[in-house]
């Protein structure tokens, strides 16, 4: 069994290295259960996270209201810097009151820039707090090459961006695993599509999760997705096969589809070698409302049934990587 495992480890690599420069600028997968890593690609590469920024802004969120400091049902009223965020988002207004719970969702859901600026009122005195509270729960997880600098992920006013927030495939990746087993993230990952704002502005948004691969490859239900031109397009992902978790990161992706091509070939190549004794005991969410069936173009058929198929169960798939451009 242990020289079979070997085995599958080194053709895993062999093959995985043979494509990933085109593909993206670091990879890693790791077991949830143990954090033991199974594959490694550049991994400690430096680079914009763009939007998976806000898996730490969750995650400080979250710490302020375990210990009690705020509740889901604080409400949060916008002020004109998260008005005038820009990018994704919920159109907050000046004056627009939402619960911390709807904006969590908004966070997790549409990766609203709004809602990330407008938590940090809830969680601490002001944003340039809320941005130390980062820093130290990234310090307190060996997150070692890694700073924040805002709750969003947006780039710099000065376009450098060595002034932007900065972080690497390892350091999401023990941020990811953290949440995984230690909070409810996945009960706002996994949702795919959810009305915001609604019975309370004359029109509805309707929010659509950016994470393409719930519903396309079995068992994802997380965490979150990034795009800038400077970061590239960046994926925390997660998914659950029985009792067994990964957690997939990839930064830097020329295209979306690129990146989710890679992503759910990793997860593929990753379940059969995590070790049968592994065994993730950390939070697992109910099946989030599917995506309209004229909208599902799977890579990978996603469980019909509530429970992850098991391992030996998991569907498999040939996967065209696009060709390295000249």
């Amino acid at each position: 069994m242990i020289l079979r495992r070997l085995a599958l480890l080194a053709a895993f690599a062999a093959s995985a290295l043979h494509v990933s420069a085109q593909d993206y600028k670091g990879a890693i997968v790791i077991d949830a259960a143990t954090g033991q890593s199974i594959f490694e690609d550049n991994p400690d590469v430096v680079s914009p996270p763009a939007s998976v920024t806000k898996l730490m802004t969750f995650l400080v969120v979250h710490d302020a209201l375990a210990a009690g400091r705020i509740a889901l049902t604080t409400p949060v009223t916008a002020d004109a810097t998260d008005q005038s965020m820009g990018g994704t988002q919920v159109n907050l207004a000046t004056g627009e009151t939402f619960t911390v719970e709807e904006l969590l969702y908004a966070l997790m859901v549409e990766s609203a820039n709004d809602a990330a600026s407008a938590l940090t009122h809830a969680a601490a005195a002001n944003r340039a707090e809320f941005v130390v509270l980062m820093n130290a729960r990234a310090k307190s997880l060996g997150m070692k090459n890694t700073v924040f600098r805002s709750p969003h992920g947006l780039p710099p006013s000065s376009k450098n961006l060595a002034d932007g927030d900065l972080t690497s495939p390892r350091d999401l990746a023990l941020l990811s695993r953290e949440l995984v087993s230690k909070t409810d993230v996945l009960r706002y990952s996994s949702v795919r599509t959810r009305p915001f704002a609604e019975g309370v502005r004359a029109e509805t948004l309707h929010m659509l999760n950016h994470n393409k691969l719930m519903g396309k490859v079995a068992g994802v239900d997380g965490l979150k997705t990034g795009y800038t031109k400077g970061a590239g397009f960046c994926l925390a992902a997660t998914a659950q096969r029985g009792n067994q978790r990964i957690i997939v990161v990839t930064m830097g992706s020329a295209t979306s589809k690129g990146r989710d091509l890679r992503i759910a070939k990793l997860i593929e190549d990753s379940f059969p070698l995590v070790p049968a004794s592994s065994a993730f005991k950390g939070y697992t969410p109910s099946p989030a409302s599917p995506i309209a069936a004229e909208n599902a173009s799977p890579i990978v058929a996603a469980p019909a049934t509530a429970t992850p198929p098991a391992v030996t169960d998991a569907p498999m798939v040939k996967f065209s990587i696009p060709a390295k451009k000249k």
